[in-house]
């Protein structure tokens, strides 16, 4: 099993329960939390020079294995141990969906909770987020924020992240998050989000980056477009309404949305839209937006006397169906707000079926009526399956009844979010008042995918007493994207040659001789092991497939595959 999971037995997990909760009930006895009047301007404190971490301490990773519900720490040391001291928190997710084995986390890094000072840390899994490595951070010594990964339909990686200066860069990786190329300068501003085009229309390959005004590279105007997959970007221009502290998603059509809440008032949302975004033909400086104030009832969460003093306790998500079904085409928008009354805070969508003209009355997602009402249900996160399925996950702390104790929860909804599943926790509770940097927040968001059998999240919790980054595979993996479970492939005979509960379909790759998802110089050694003599090769590599040693497709692995594996390695 790999050492950053660590799977608890059914008899245990009661146990792992009650101690999180304890300590978490303890340690707000006397706790005392800021207020803030005022929201602040903007989210971001970029001061404190970087403190010299000169030796880690490293202690066990947490994780659990229940059920169809996995979770993996993300940012360990190389043994894959949790390294103490340090922070992690703002995660965002990417895979490759031409080969989803392959898989990136973002996060905002501090090597050490004595200073404010974060970077860019990242990480990648070769094997669909069952393990991971944490090469280091992009740019040592840089200080850097709000990250947000997207992808292409070629694998392509976009990693947009925030400087002190409250302009952004794009990084690129085309090797799935194994390694980044240069920054790439990229106007933005302070809770930036991206999103790409995966559409088959004209936009197709477009990146799109939206971000708040206040502050940032452009006073208003917080809206720019990258045509030639993210080398350059166009003049910045406005958004009517300037909707800020949202996210970014295209429609079926090459439609981009755009969600966010009033720079005015953190009760009134909207979402622009525009349909000329996607036509490259169109200059950057020229595309139109037509925005459409929706009803959310409530507020959008920031700070103050909550689980998350210095941030947001939610994005306003937005997310577009792109099924072949009847709600091909609808839009979604989901965030966690302040309701009227003594409840803190729910999670509540709104839906628009013609394309974000008009949208429908509030739901509440979060099931806390009775005896779970006047909870924090917060940092709302959704997204919708090829299948048309919606899925949302939250923080909540229901069970606890403290500001400060919540577990992780997931719903999903089958008709377009007109109804919802009752939740369940996906995690144990945890505090999230401890492990603080200076900043006294964990971040302002989580991130999520969905294919049509569950769910990918990345997310931060302190299941080690201090901020974490997370990966959690919410249902059956789904490495081929066939719909069907990969455990129920298993369990129906799909071969599984390793036996490491991988479809070998879903592992083979010509040429990957040491299978870590990669053709490069690292499989000669093995490559030449493999020809020479295949049960030492197995025997070195008991976890590889010899077949990738196939590079011409002759079904035996010879010397004859020498030409056509040199040609693999040379791309």
């Amino acid at each position: 099993m790999p050492r950053n999971i660590h799977s608890f037995t059914r008899r245990q997990l009661p146990l792992v329960f009650a101690a999180l909760a304890f300590v978490g009930r303890t340690s707000a006895t006397d706790l005392v939390l800021p207020e803030f009047p005022t929201p602040p301007t903007h989210l971001e404190q970029p001061d404190q020079p970087p403190i010299r971490v000169e030796s880690w301490t490293t202690s066990p990773p947490a994780g659990l294995t229940r059920g169809l519900i996995s979770l993996v720490q993300v940012n360990v040391d190389p043994m894959g141990d949790n390294v103490v001291g340090d922070a992690g928190n703002e995660p965002s997710i990417a895979l490759d969906p031409t080969h989803p084995l392959r898989m990136a986390i973002a996060w905002r890094q501090f090597d050490t909770v004595l200073s404010n000072f974060r970077q860019a840390g990242y990480a990648y899994s070769r094997d669909g987020g069952r393990t991971w490595t944490f090469p280091g951070v992009l740019t040592p010594g840089t200080f850097r924020s709000d990250p947000v990964l997207a992808s292409d339909v070629t694998g392509r990686f976009f990693y947009n992240s925030l400087r002190s200066n409250f302009l952004c860069d794009t990084f690129i990786s085309t090797d799935g998050g194994k390694t980044w190329g240069s920054a790439i300068p990229a106007f933005g501003g302070d809770k930036a989000w991206i999103a790409v085009d995966t559409t088959g229309t004209e936009g197709l390959g477009n990146l799109y980056a939206a971000w708040s005004q206040n502050a940032g590279c452009c006073e208003g105007n917080t809206f720019t477009r990258s045509t030639d997959h993210g080398l350059t970007y166009s003049t910045p221009i406005e958004i009517p309404e300037r909707p800020l502290f949202g996210t970014l998603d295209v429609g079926p059509f090459g439609e981009l949305y755009v969600a966010g809440r009033l720079p005015t008032s953190s009760s009134q949302f909207a979402v622009a839209k525009s349909t000329d975004a996607q036509d490259p033909l169109i200059p950057g400086d020229q595309i139109s937006f037509t925005t459409t104030q929706l009803n959310l009832n409530g507020t959008q969460g920031l700070g103050g006397n909550s689980p998350n003093p210095g941030g947001l306790l939610g994005q306003v998500n937005v997310v577009v169906d792109k099924s072949t079904g009847p709600t091909r085409g609808h839009v979604y928008v989901l965030c966690s707000v302040n309701p009227p009354g003594d409840d803190p805070m729910d999670v509540v969508f709104s839906r628009s079926t013609d394309g974000g003209q008009t949208w429908s009355p509030p739901i509440k997602v979060n099931n806390s009526e009775g005896a779970f009402g006047n909870a924090w249900q917060w940092f709302g996160t959704l997204s919708v399956a090829p299948s048309g399925r919606l899925d949302a996950v939250w923080n909540d702390t229901r069970e606890s009844g403290l500001v400060n104790i919540s577990e992780t929860r997931y719903a999903f909804s089958t008709n377009g979010g007109q109804t919802w599943s009752a939740s369940v926790a996906l995690t144990p509770a945890w505090n999230s008042h401890v492990g603080w940097p200076n900043q006294n927040k964990i971040g302002d968001y989580y991130h999520m995918l969905s294919d049509n059998v569950g769910a990918d999240l990345a997310m931060s919790a302190t299941l080690n007493g201090e901020q974490d980054v997370y990966y959690v595979r919410i249902g059956e993996h789904d490495c081929n994207r066939n719909s069907i479970g990969d455990e129920s492939e298993l369990f129906l005979g799909a071969p599984d040659a390793n036996n490491n509960g991988i479809i070998d379909t879903c592992e083979q790759l010509l040429g990957d001789m040491n299978c870590d998802g990669d053709v490069d110089v690292l499989d000669i050694n093995p490559f030449v092991l493999a020809i020479a003599d295949p049960a030492a090769y197995q025997a070195a590599f008991p976890s590889c497939l010899l077949i990738n040693g196939d590079a011409d497709g002759s079904g035996t692995v010879n010397v004859l595959d020498i030409n056509a594996f040199v040609a693999l390695l040379s791309g």
